[in-house]
């Protein structure tokens, strides 16, 4: 049994997804979705492709290293991040806006910030 309070913020929600497509539950507006609208650039693209695999790599060699007890390669996972983030940063550098975690530190501090590059943006003047 559903009370009235659940029904007002079932209709609510819908309401929002009506009025913003971005908060739908279609693929079509999900996490990837969004994703794909901030790498447009195909060298982007391809860069990150390449670039996000080496993030959760690093993390399995830090686990084999601590299981085979070679800390003292510590380094290697470090290198490998490191070089997964710059790849990636080029990446954004290419395409014209900020990456995810400037993002998110720049909406902290109230700095402006470029989510999806000017030419890629569906509101760009005519």
């Amino acid at each position: 049994m559903t009370s009235a309070i659940d029904r007002t913020n079932r209709a609510e929600s819908a309401r929002k997804k009506e009025q913003d497509p971005t908060q739908s539950e279609s693929p079509k507006h999900g996490i990837y979705a969004r994703w794909r609208e901030r790498h447009q650039h195909p060298v982007s693209f391809a860069l990150h492709a390449f670039a996000i695999p080496l993030m959760p790599l690093a993390g399995v060699l830090v686990v084999v290293q601590l299981i085979e007890g070679a800390w003292h390669l510590w380094w290697r996972p470090l290198v490998l991040l490191l070089f997964s983030y710059v790849v990636q940063w080029i990446g954004h550098l290419i395409e014209g806006n900020d990456m995810g975690e400037i993002i998110v530190i720049k909406k902290a501090l109230g700095l402006p910030y470029i989510a999806v590059a000017p030419q890629y943006r569906d509101d760009k003047p005519a």
